[in-house]
Formats: C-alpha cells, structure tokens, sequence
C-alpha cells in the first residue's frame, strides 16, 4: 500500500496570492491540487450571488461532508503530496471542525487594505466575513487549543522571499523543497476552478511570484469600515507569522 499523502491546507481569504501558491505547489511534479473544494458547498447554503454561481454549484459538490470524506482520502492520482487551497469564509457556522485535524494546516494572510481594495473592483459590496480575517483568527485559536497552532504566512513577507518562505514550509511539512516551485508556465490549468476566467487573469498570464509593490490604498465609506474592522485580526495574525532567513541556499 502506498504511503498517506501530505495533505497541505492552505487557509486563506479571497484577492491574497492563494492562486499563485496553488500553481507553485502543482509545479512540484509529485503534487496534486484541490482548487477551493468548498466552494459550492458555501454558494448552494448561502444562496450568495457570486460570479458564475450556477456554474459553480453545478461543477461542484454541495454536500460538504462528502467533500471532507474526499478531502481525507487517497490523492488525486496517488501523488505524494496534495495542496488544497481553501477560503477561510467557507467555513460556516453548521460545519463541524474535527476533519481540519487530519489536515497539515497554514494560514496565509495579507493586509486588509490591499484585500478590500482588490475584492471591491469585482464585487459590489464587501463585509468583515466576505474577506476571512475573522475566521482565520479563530481558525488559528481553534487549532492551538488542540495543541497544533499552524504556521502564518504573510503575503507581504513571502513575495520579498518567496523560496526562503517556501523553504520553510517544505521543512516544516517533511518533504523536499525544489526550485520547481518558484516558477510555471504561462496560462489556465485542468485543475483550475470554473469560476476562474472571473478572477484568475492575472495568475494566467504569470510566470512566477510577482515582485512586491508599494502601495497606498485609498478606501472609503464601507470598503474603509471593513477594512478597519479587520485591522485587529490582521495584526494579531501578523504578529504570528513565519518569520525566515531570505540569504539564498
């Protein structure tokens, strides 16, 4: 019998590198992805109006513990190790938390401002849930108190450097880093999500981590309120974060 696959869960909130992560890990050679299992699941209970909604539902599986009995079985295609890139948000309130246990769990975070900023030129309206720095937060408490507390992974940080970053994780996992991870081809992938032609342009036409820019924001009304309210939760979690040697190896 071959061994249990490495099972990598990627918690995130939307507009964050979570995309450009899942195309690092998938360079690999030995890893397989799972593109926000949840999804369709969290649009079919919420009756939220997302772009391709229908879409997604219809591509998807709507019954969350199926998923998760997925999620925890055999990888796809028997790969060694197997990414799954999920959205805090699709955590709702009637789903238990226990399968999380048999997952080797990392928080990805990025600064509110920026998150806001880039969600409001795709969507309407945005709230403190809609981004997932609450949940994120107790995500982080949920796994501590069972003694697992997961690495943070500030976006920030990482696109000033990103193999020291991934380094990191691939040790802290077990397994072996490779440069295969730092670069992939131009262009959409099988593995990507049908809503992705909506919010995955810019991650299909990269050829690796894009170079950090600085920026200013400039948000106002609600988009400003959101990003305020989770201000708290992003530096408590940036508190946390990995912190990493960026000298080359």
């Amino acid at each position: 019998m071959s061994a249990a696959p490495v099972r990598v869960a990627m918690w995130s909130g939307p507009r964050n590198i979570s995309t450009a992560m899942m195309r690092a890990w998938e360079n690999r050679g030995d890893c397989a992805v799972s593109d926000e299992p949840l999804y369709a699941h969290y649009l079919d209970h919420t009756g939220l109006d997302h772009p391709a909604r229908d879409e997604v539902i219809a591509d998807g599986d709507t019954d969350w513990r199926r998923v998760v009995d997925a999620l925890l079985g055999p990888a796809p295609g028997g790969a060694a190790v197997w990414y799954q890139k999920h959205m805090t948000h699709h955590l709702l309130p009637h789903m238990d938390h226990d399968w999380i246990a048999g997952l080797r769990n990392v928080l990805l975070i990025r600064d509110p401002r920026q998150v806001v900023a880039s969600y409001v030129k795709s969507r309407a309206t945005v709230t403190a849930a809609d981004i997932g720095l609450p949940q994120q937060v107790a995500l982080y408490d949920e796994l501590a108190a069972r003694g697992a507390a997961p690495p943070v992974i500030d976006a920030g940080d990482f696109l000033h450097a990103p193999e020291a970053h991934l380094r990191a994780l691939c040790d802290w996992l077990g397994i072996a880093f490779t440069p295969r991870m730092l670069s992939w081809p131009k262009g959409p992938r099988a593995s990507d999500g049908i809503w992705a032609p909506h919010w995955y342009a810019q991650v299909w036409d990269s050829t690796g981590f894009a170079t950090p820019l600085e920026r200013d924001d400039e948000l106002a009304g609600v988009a400003a309120q959101v990003a305020g309210e989770c201000r708290g939760h992003y530096e408590r979690l940036h508190a946390l974060r990995l912190h990493v040697d960026a000298a080359p190896r």
